[in-house]
């Protein structure tokens, strides 16, 4: 990967040479904190004779499993990310994402392909706390930016994913200055393959009816099949197109609306529900963390229950959803189930097939 390393590639303030990279790696790996290994970890994988690095995908669907991922994908990923954003050489960056991850890794392979000058730093859910310098780009899962939300006037630029954008956060957005992007993409694509410019939505509102669609970046676009699931076509990355399970309502080639995911809809008496949705226009109504899943049901097939992480009743806010008028009777949850931690995946996303499992279990 020589021939793609950028000589102004600066991390945590020192500018190095590809030929310095190794002593660095081999230096994080035996005297780093834990964060730092994983750095030192991945850049021997990416200074490796091997064409390809091996990475877990994030198992929000189904277990995790092992990928391979080119690393020419992932310089050309890099290379449309900065093009995207036009962010030059000299660049200063922040990764405050899990180096485990593959939006933890891009974020250092777009500094050595483009030049940038990026800070690794703990992942933490409020990586600006101490952080003081002024940042052209950074990227965030929803946590980080909820609790970043009072200091984000020195970033330019911020990529936010890796779990759906809540609607109380969505409203909390600031109004003006900085740019904030929500990202689509998965494991297999090395990152985000569309974006689009978040804004400050009321809570009692459809994003969607304020928020422009996802629109694919440089050298993407999308089609569906007859699932009516979102098939990308990105020949910088690979020859062959990308089938994903996600449901969407294309607006042109490159451009869609994100509704769910197939895996997750509900047929409950021949009435189909896209959870997703409809958790999007509950959560102004349950304050917990909570989801929508399915239990098996004699007469409808499938019916559609509500699942909250508290240790209080869950059946109030049965009752707050009728009450509010909002919901069609088949959007009306037929039971709530109370559970007081849900059981994530080692990527933070909840663990929604194994928590109904076990609900499945103790009935």
């Amino acid at each position: 990967m020589k021939e793609h390393f950028h000589h102004e590639f600066y991390l945590n303030g020192r500018n190095y040479a590809y030929e310095d990279l190794s002593e660095v790696a081999y230096s994080l790996v035996k005297e780093g904190e834990p964060y730092e290994k994983l750095i030192g970890d991945f850049l021997l994988d990416w200074l490796s004779d091997s064409s390809f690095i091996d990475q877990k995908t994030s198992g929000s669907t189904g277990e995790p499993k092992w990928i391979q991922i080119p690393k020419i994908s992932m310089v050309n990923s890099s290379k449309a990310t900065s093009k995207r954003f036009h962010l030059e050489p000299g660049s200063r960056v922040l990764n405050c994402l899990g180096m485990e991850t593959i939006a933890g890794k891009m974020m250092l392979v777009r500094a050595m392909v483009s030049g940038w000058k990026i800070d690794c730093v703990q992942p933490t859910a409020n990586p600006l706390e101490n952080f003081k310098q002024p940042l052209d780009l950074t990227a965030m899962v929803p946590l980080q930016l909820q609790n970043s939300l009072k200091k984000l006037r020195k970033v330019s630029k911020i990529i936010v994913g890796g779990a759906p954008m809540p609607s109380e956060l969505l409203a909390a957005l600031p109004k003006s200055g900085t740019e904030i992007y929500e990202s689509y993409g998965m494991t297999e694509t090395a990152s985000h393959v569309a974006l689009r410019k978040l804004k400050s939505v009321p809570e009692d509102q459809d994003r969607e009816e304020v928020l422009e669609p996802f629109e694919a970046i440089e050298g993407v676009h999308f089609e569906t099949d007859e699932r009516s699931c979102l098939i990308i076509h990105a020949s910088h990355l690979s020859d062959k197109p990308f089938v994903t399970n996600d449901l969407v309502k294309l607006e042109g080639e490159t451009r869609f609306r994100w509704l769910g995911r197939l895996d997750h809809v509900i047929n409950s008496g021949g009435v189909k529900l896209v959870p997703e949705k409809l958790e999007d226009r509950m959560s102004g109504m349950i304050k917990d963390r909570f989801f929508l899943s399915s239990l098996p049901d004699q007469e409808l097939g499938e019916k559609m229950v509500l699942i909250v992480e508290t240790d209080k009743d869950p059946n109030g806010y049965l009752q707050a959803l009728r009450d509010s008028k909002q919901f069609s009777k088949y959007e009306i949850p037929r039971e709530a189930y109370q559970i007081p931690h849900f059981e994530e995946t080692s990527f933070g996303k909840i663990n929604r097939r194994d928590i109904v499992k076990e609900i499945m279990k103790n009935r």
